[in-house]
């Protein structure tokens, strides 16, 4: 539990709260604290989905500028190795993962955002890379999962403009998966992360983890990944009782092992 990030969790879903009034923005303690935060849901057998959210009012404005103004190229060279390992151990969770997204997600926000396997925001929200209006530009995964994400040009669009992403727009050009009123985010959220409790947790992290990096990959090289995961699925003991219950057209009661 740190002081800005804790977990909550429920009936096999973790909340990764972030609480750093008053707009939760992402200095050097709260990306330690978020990358712990990750670390500790992927590793808790007892976790079946995760949530990322920043509470009604906020999801994340961004990094805390104040910390980075007076860097120097030293000592961002050093820091922005320690910032993309923080997103990284995000995106790496082996769980479905959920971004809740109210108000802002901005800069290193969205690309918190961007860590998630589904955002789901409010009908308010909006979100973007501004970076450049400071002279700079992501640093946190941003020029990377964004065009992965949106494709490349409109990628560029919103990382060369910096302007603000309303949640309509954010949603046709597949920046965001779903858009609900602003009261129903962290509902919606959580009840998507519930379809996944008590489900195969091994498969769901084989899927993951061969979409993630077949990305990374050509197409032979990514059919050898997905290859490889679906026959070592073959060795667990959830792979056994799905097909048995299909077979015996019963509901599967999966282990996790």
């Amino acid at each position: 539990m740190g002081e800005f990030v804790r977990v909550e969790t429920a009936e096999g879903i973790a909340t990764i709260r972030l609480d750093r009034p008053k707009m939760n923005a992402l200095n050097r303690q709260v990306q330690e604290e978020i990358a712990a935060c990750a670390r500790q849901v992927d590793a808790d057998p007892g976790v079946h989905a995760v949530v990322l959210y920043g509470g009604e009012r906020v999801f994340a404005a961004g990094a805390d500028i104040k910390e980075m103004a007076d860097m120097s190229y030293a000592d961002m060279a050093a820091h922005s190795a320690v910032l993309q390992d923080c997103f990284t151990a995000v995106a790496e969770i082996g769980k479905p993962v959920i971004a809740a997204v109210t108000g802002y997600a901005l800069g290193g926000g969205c690309e918190l955002a961007l860590c998630a396997d589904i955002r789901i925001a409010g009908e308010s929200a909006k979100l973007g890379q501004p970076e450049i209006l400071l002279g700079i530009i992501p640093g946190a995964g941003g020029t990377q999962r964004l065009p992965r994400l949106v494709g490349p040009a409109r990628a560029k669009d919103l990382i060369f403009t910096g302007r603000h992403v309303p949640a309509a727009e954010a949603l046709q050009i597949g920046l965001v998966d779903r858009v609900v009123p602003d009261a129903d985010v962290y509902t919606e959220a959580l009840a998507y992360a519930a379809t996944f409790a008590g489900g195969p947790a091994l498969a769901l992290r084989a899927a993951k983890q061969a979409v993630d990096r077949g990305l990374e990959v050509d197409l032979n090289s990514g059919l050898e990944i997905e290859r490889l995961q679906f026959s070592a699925l073959f060795a667990t003991e959830d792979a056994k009782i799905g097909m048995r219950a299909f077979a015996e057209k019963s509901q599967a009661k999966f282990t996790g092992r």
